[in-house]
């Protein structure tokens, strides 16, 4: 059955936050946060400078930066024209000014998922007010990101930014999935719809917090990142063990492959025709998650294994919300 004008338009949206995490993904492992240390303007510009010699220093707003080093714990007097010259790189900036266009589709989208709700309000009120829940997240996070450059990338900004992410695709995915008179339902064979449910909710809500620790050792990576310039990354990646924050992240992806494994198993047992797409989606995405915590952990800590676990993270994430979905009642 083919989706809606809706669903797609939802869908869209949707699949357009996904992108944009994996993008932010790579910002944070290449380091390229501050590659456009200004907002909404890229070095004073509205098309980012390739070179040093592009950038009109007398539109920056060098207070500005000033203030943000201070409350880095920089000497504010250390920012300068000549500072900001040297820490010009175009790489980050052009990898950061791709994050933010990438951001466009997502405003778009959204705010014509929430127009287009306006035909779902009398039949499918929660839809309605699903998409403008996921319009005012969008919002938010847009003006989050701003904060995000001016506090200098702080960490607690950061996790807030993040967790309001994963919130968002929660609800695109019910606006994708519900915005239809027939959504798509997993067919039992057996009255176990409430421990099936049970074991989807502990899957969902152990990938939410697996997530947020991972922000916060990201956020160590990151300060790690900073206090070891130029080194490679072997050589400091062991002071990571010394984290609780990291060990506990290590550790409770146990408790997410357990989880996935008792739904699987529930699954397996008593849904028609055996385990769908989504549910084989979900669970090969837990294992290979796995695999590349133990790259991580064992091996070295590649940067685009990074990437690659973040935004496999995003589409898990989307996934398990859909498989929850799929077992709540309709009316």
């Amino acid at each position: 059955m083919g989706m809606k004008r809706f669903q797609k338009l939802a869908t869209a949206a949707l699949v357009s936050v996904l992108v944009l995490m994996f993008v932010g993904a790579i910002v944070r492992v290449t380091g390229a946060g501050m590659g456009c240390p200004d907002w909404p303007t890229c070095w004073g510009c509205l098309i980012p400078p390739t070179k040093v010699e592009e950038v009109d220093f007398s539109k920056l707003p060098i207070e500005k930066f000033q203030r943000k080093a201070e409350r880095m714990g920089r000497d504010p007097a250390t920012i300068s024209e000549e500072s900001l010259r040297k820490e010009f790189n175009p790489r980050h900036v052009w990898t950061e000014f791709i994050n933010r266009l990438t951001s466009l589709p997502v405003g778009f989208f959204s705010l014509a998922t929430f127009i287009a709700a306006f035909w779902q309000r009398e039949k499918r009120p929660l839809v309605f007010w699903m998409a403008f829940t996921s319009l005012a997240v969008v919002l938010i996070n847009a003006w989050m990101g701003a904060r995000v450059v001016y506090s200098g990338l702080s960490p607690g900004v950061l996790t807030t930014h993040l967790a309001l992410a994963m919130a968002l695709l929660g609800t695109m995915m019910y606006c994708a999935w519900r915005g239809t008179d027939t959504p798509w339902r997993i067919e039992l064979d057996s009255p176990v719809h409430a421990k099936l449910r049970l074991a989807v909710n502990v899957l969902l809500a152990v990938i939410v917090l697996e997530g947020v620790l991972g922000s916060q050792v990201r956020e160590i990576t990151d300060e790690l990142a900073k206090l070891h310039v130029n080194a490679e990354r072997s050589t400091w990646t062991g002071e990571l063990e010394g984290s609780w924050l990291y060990v506990v992240h290590r550790s409770f992806s146990w408790a997410v492959l357990g989880a996935a494994v008792w739904a699987w198993q529930l699954t397996k047992r008593h849904r028609i025709g055996g385990p769908g797409r989504v549910e084989k989606v979900a669970v090969g995405i837990v294992i290979s998650q796995m695999v590349l915590g133990v790259v991580m952990s064992q091996i070295h800590i590649y940067s685009w294994v990074q990437v690659l676990h973040v935004g496999l993270a995003a589409i898990l994430l989307a996934f398990v919300w859909l498989w929850r979905f799929g077992l709540s009642r309709v009316k």
